[in-house]
């Protein structure tokens, strides 16, 4: 029994720490980590129940990395992936140039609907 509880003092406190900032709730991680250590049942079972987000983790990282600390890394964009052959770094480019040319295009065309006098109600004088 003893081994047990350690066992589960252990894998919430291993939790709690891989966790990032945003993964933890009601608490901060330092709070959530004394609790577990200072209540070992009673704070493990508060921490799977309510203490950690229990949404699919996006990504496995190390302790170290830099984007464990960022402060909100689910609102980060993430670059679009560069491709790696000149073939597909040309389409690349010429989808680029296309969606520019439309969207010039859906400029000029709504200029070109535009009324011609600024009279409230539409009516020409």
């Amino acid at each position: 029994m003893p081994l047990l509880l350690f066992a589960l003092l252990v894998i919430a406190l291993i939790d709690v720490i891989t966790r990032r900032d945003d993964q933890v709730n009601h608490l901060p991680k330092f709070g959530w980590v004394l609790l577990i250590v200072l209540l070992p049942v009673i704070g493990s079972i508060l921490w799977f129940t309510i203490g950690r987000e229990w949404g699919s983790r996006r990504e496995p990282m190390s302790f170290g990395d830099p984007r464990r600390w960022a402060t909100d890394a689910a609102a980060q964009p993430s670059a679009p992936p560069v491709p790696h052959s000149t073939e597909a770094q040309l389409a690349a480019l010429e989808r680029e140039i296309e969606i520019a040319a439309l969207e010039e295009e859906i400029r000029r065309r709504k200029a070109s609907t535009q009324p011609l006098d600024d009279a409230p109600g539409g009516h020409r004088s």
